[in-house]
């Protein structure tokens, strides 16, 4: 068996797309997510995966999810494939809202990479986080998901320090997505076709382009990058089509 890669949120659109990516080049995956049962059925449908129910707002169930994926001490990688979609005008955002942004997107991933150190420095292992364009680009309604995830592409860079020359840390920020996590916008045709023309490349992304940057950046070819946080937007955040 190869050292194998944890998947928290394996369930999600990006995360179990990424495990189908990940188990098509013969790597080893083990998923972490919260429904026990899409999460058996997922496992089920790569082939029997490893699997293991976890709540990533509990710091017991994170260590017992690496414990459970760990393989003779070592860990190949971790993808942390957690997020959550608040939007909320200013004035409706409560303290409660900006918590669980947080501890949800920030304070999760610590503690996976907190509880996978040891495995993955003795893999010589990779990280891979999720922000979203929001956090470079300034949107309306977004400031409890926007501050969350740029304290995650902050988180990036800090830990990408800390775990240096052993491990690599990097970060995936994309647009919206056709997922199951975006479902309550991009099922209004009208409002999804609006959007997607907002891109230089104009269309919603899918959960495999983003799935597709993160194998990248779990795998050896991205061997010499760190600390980086890659968007995949559509060009969203830096191109701009029109004055």
């Amino acid at each position: 068996m190869t050292d194998p890669f944890l998947i928290f949120g394996g369930t999600g659109g990006v995360g179990y797309a990424l495990a189908q990516r990940l188990v098509a080049r013969k790597s080893t995956v083990h998923l972490a997510a919260r429904d026990a049962s899409r999460l058996a059925a997922c496992a089920a449908a790569l082939g029997g995966v490893g699997h293991t129910v976890c709540d990533v707002t509990d710091p017991a169930a994170v260590v017992g999810a690496v414990a459970a994926a760990v393989a003779g001490g070592k860990l190949r990688g971790i993808a942390y494939c957690v997020g959550s979609i608040v939007l909320k005008p200013l004035k409706r955002l409560t303290v409660a809202d900006m918590l669980d942004a947080y501890r949800l997107n920030v304070l999760g991933a610590m503690l996976a990479v907190q509880a996978a150190e040891p495995a993955l420095r003795a893999g010589k292992g990779t990280v891979v986080l999720f922000s979203t364009v929001a956090a470079a680009s300034g949107f309306p309604n977004h400031a409890a998901i926007a501050a969350a995830k740029g304290a995650v592409e902050a988180l990036t860079r800090s830990l990408a320090a800390d775990l240096a020359p052993d491990v690599r840390v990097n970060c995936v920020a994309p647009s919206l997505l056709r997922t199951p996590l975006a479902a309550s916008i991009t099922a209004n045709e009208t409002m999804a076709k609006s959007i997607a023309a907002m891109h230089p490349l104009p269309r919603l992304g899918e959960a495999d382009d983003v799935a597709a940057a993160a194998a990248f950046l779990l795998s050896e070819d991205s061997g010499w990058i760190t600390g980086q946080v890659l968007a995949v937007d559509g060009g969203r955040s830096r191109v701009r089509t029109k004055g």
